[in-house]
């Protein structure tokens, strides 16, 4: 494991108990300036998740709570007009943060959802004409509840398309939901320590870079594309964009294992989180089809 990626996951571990699956996940994610998106039931730990990433990575951390009446400006901020001056100035929102987690993200209508578009894309909020950069590192994490819930409202492809991963925490096993009763991740959520400078993360995110991919590993990247895209089993299949964030999530996932060199196996590894939501695949249903592409894709030799 890498030696600087290794504290951030001991620390996120001790909230989020036995999940190291899916926090491993959401590091790779950050490390690859991706944004990500957690999909599950309330009360499975997708705020204390969100929260201990901020925390662990010593970022800047503004939560929304998104619902049915929240406006665009609530999240990008407004120009507000001075009277003493006799001009406009510009109010930032809670987005001019370096990790935003938007909350029930799928609660909200789809024209606050396109507000965070821009934002997700360029790095920067447009009002009234004028472009404002966001901070460096910026990452969204959204969470959200199954669509089958009262009061959502799905995220069109093109939003999805701008998460990097979804994942899902999931249940707890016995032994997790045991130190939950007895309090232990109450406790310690409160302590989570900053593991990484901000120097630290933009370093490990530009290693990412240049760990290799070779060439057979980009084979089997383009043949789980093209399956996708010539099954006819996908509505929507992997799109150009997937293909890049599959390199990217490759590499990072290599890294954070201690390597310099990708293989197939960090590629199997990262795939259902990169590939699920883009398929339009239900949390429910993407272990089955992704399990189904991966043993249909020959690995290369």
């Amino acid at each position: 494991m890498n030696q600087f990626v290794s504290p951030v996951l001991d620390a996120l571990s001790n909230i989020i108990f036995g999940k190291e699956q899916q926090i491993k996940l959401a590091v790779c994610s950050l490390l690859c300036k991706g944004h990500l998106l957690i999909e599950d039931l309330p009360g499975m730990g997708k705020t204390t998740l969100s929260h201990g990433l901020a925390d662990s990575l010593g970022l800047s951390y503004q939560r929304v709570q998104f619902t049915s009446d929240l406006l665009p400006a609530d999240i990008t901020g407004s120009a507000i007009f001075n009277s003493t001056e006799h001009n406009f100035t510009f109010h930032p929102g809670p987005i001019f943060s370096q990790v935003l987690l938007a909350d029930e993200i799928n609660r909200a209508s789809p024209k606050t959802q396109s507000a965070l578009l821009e934002a997700m894309e360029e790095r920067q909020v447009t009002i009234d004409g004028t472009s404002h950069m966001l901070p460096n590192p910026f990452f969204v994490i959204a969470t959200q509840n199954p669509l089958h819930q009262s009061g959502t409202h799905p995220l069109p492809e093109s939003q999805l398309d701008r998460f990097f991963m979804r994942i899902s925490i999931g249940y707890p096993d016995e032994a997790a939901e045991r130190k939950l009763i007895m309090g232990f991740s109450s406790q310690q959520s409160e302590d989570v320590k900053s593991t990484l400078t901000d120097e630290e993360l933009l370093e490990l995110q530009h290693a990412v870079t240049h760990v290799k991919l070779p060439p057979p590993v980009i084979d089997y990247i383009i043949s789980l594309v093209q399956f996708t895209r010539n099954s006819g089993l996908f509505h929507d299949p992997l799109s150009p964009r997937a293909s890049i964030a599959l390199g990217s999530a490759t590499k990072a996932w290599a890294l954070m294992s201690g390597r310099n060199y990708a293989t197939p196996e960090d590629v199997q590894a990262i795939f259902p989180s990169v590939a699920g939501h883009r398929l339009n695949l239900s949390v429910k249903e993407q272990d089955k089809v992704i399990s189904d592409i991966l043993d249909q894709v020959l690995v290369p030799v």
